[in-house]
């Protein structure tokens, strides 16, 4: 019913930056809250930032000054994450997340991205 396809991963040295995109499609009312997460290897999957509808934002403390979220709630319905200043610490495979309201249903329901990898190297 509803997909989010991820963008913009890649291999990058310290000190550079990144941009990831995701987009969700299919039956959207609304999108509640999107969020960023990633897993390192061999580590638990992390809340990296998130952006309610009404433009709140949160950040991980790890990541606060680096990164920043933003969305466009127009029909692309398109999830933004500039990372700044890259550290080898965040390598890791970047989520999105959507939490979608459905059309017509009225049902709620989260929606994963593939994935993408991002390399930080020293």
């Amino acid at each position: 019913q509803v997909q989010a396809v991820e963008s913009g991963g890649g291999l990058v040295q310290a000190g550079g930056s990144l941009r990831l995109s995701c987009a969700a499609s299919g039956r959207i009312f609304r999108i509640n809250v999107m969020g960023w997460y990633r897993q390192a290897a061999g580590k638990q999957r992390e809340l990296v930032a998130a952006i309610t509808n009404e433009v709140t934002t949160t950040y991980i403390d790890s990541v606060k000054g680096r990164f920043t979220i933003s969305r466009d709630n127009n029909a692309k319905n398109t999830v933004y994450l500039q990372m700044n200043s890259l550290k080898p610490e965040d390598t890791a495979v970047y989520y999105c997340n959507h939490g979608v309201l459905l059309a017509g249903s009225g049902t709620y329901l989260e929606v994963w991205g593939q994935g993408t990898l991002v390399t930080v190297s020293s």
